[in-house]
């Protein structure tokens, strides 16, 4: 029996009808799961463990709990969900957590990866589901590059510095490989940092914030620890990355990868002032050494002209509405 085909809109857009979110209770998963509840999508949401308020996370999802390491489980949620979009968030994406642990982040981040992408192959063989699987990839994946060489493209040299980089690269590789043998509808987003309120302090811009607000009241030049402020970043609402991940899930083509990204790089030391000025502080930062990453790839910003003329989307929330978020949540 051979595989269904895709279904679409008048538009020509995938229809988007049966969603499978891994990694959903995570930062990312929060934000997609309401926008595709928004968007009329049915639901089934993977977790290792039941969220703390499913309600706040797409509380009308249906919620399968399990380790995607487990080809069980993985064949239960395929057959189970029988979805015609995966999108695939899993994964150990806080660089030195990576690090600490690289036999885990290989784990988590491919071979679960490969789990599931086989179980999705052999069930469109079976020709009981056709599905568009986004792959997201990160913009750590290009490592280091020359100034004259930003902002990056799709047919940039990926050459990953860390751990969680080479993970995800391999990754990609993946599930590249699989549409190439199999045809198996997957598309690779490769995304710049973004952030938003809920990312957890462990990553930049919510750590800066809540250094920022923890210092209001306090006498001006008092000191605050910081770490590298010379990398330079490419930053995105994560609001607009998931409304990129949706598009593309819709209008993106099988086998390409798409730089999701602003196009505007700023400096650590750039953010940092723009959190002070926001939050009305006034402090002297200075370098805590434990803060700063052994391995560190001192700019990344991408271009996302492949993105806006596959799918249409464009950014519409800049980084004062990021951190105006972060301020908002931390001072609740």
């Amino acid at each position: 029996m051979p595989p269904i085909s895709r279904g679409t809109n008048a538009s020509g857009d995938a229809v988007v009808k049966r969603v499978l979110v891994t990694g959903a209770a995570g930062f990312v998963g929060s934000y997609l799961l309401e926008a595709l509840r928004d968007a009329g999508g049915e639901l089934f949401a993977l977790a290792t463990d039941p969220p703390g308020a499913p309600a706040a996370l797409g509380g009308d999802a249906q919620w399968l709990y399990g380790d995607l390491r487990d080809a069980e489980y993985v064949a239960h949620v395929v057959a189970t969900a029988r979805p015609d979009t995966v999108i695939h968030l899993a994964a150990i994406s806080h660089v030195p957590t990576a690090a600490a642990d690289p036999a885990l982040a290989w784990d988590v981040n491919v071979t679960a990866t490969a789990r599931l992408l086989h179980a999705l192959g052999h069930a469109r063989d079976a020709g009981t589901i056709d599905p568009t699987v986004l792959i997201v990839g990160s913009a750590e994946q290009y490592g280091r590059h020359e100034t004259h060489e930003f902002p990056l493209l799709e047919s940039s040299v990926q050459a990953p510095r860390t751990v969680y980089a080479a993970t995800k690269t391999a990754q990609e590789v993946l599930a590249l490989q699989a549409w190439r043998a199999t045809g198996l509808n997957v598309v690779v987003a490769r995304s710049f940092n973004h952030s938003g309120r809920g990312q957890p302090t462990r990553f930049l811009l919510p750590a800066l914030v809540q250094r920022a607000v923890e210092l209001r009241g306090a006498a001006p030049g008092t000191t605050m620890p910081v770490g590298n402020r010379a990398p330079i970043r490419d930053f995105l609402h994560v609001s607009d990355v998931v409304a990129a991940y949706i598009s593309l899930c819709q209008r993106g083509t099988p086998g390409e990868a798409y730089n999701v990204a602003s196009g505007t790089g700023w400096s650590v030391q750039q953010i940092l002032d723009r959190v002070l000025a926001r939050a009305g502080v006034q402090a002297t930062p200075v370098e805590d050494p434990s803060l700063v990453r052994p391995v560190d790839v001192p700019v990344l910003i991408g271009d996302s002209h492949k993105l806006q003329r596959a799918t249409g989307w464009s950014a519409t929330r800049a980084l004062d509405d990021i951190i105006d978020d972060l301020l908002h949540a931390a001072t609740l």
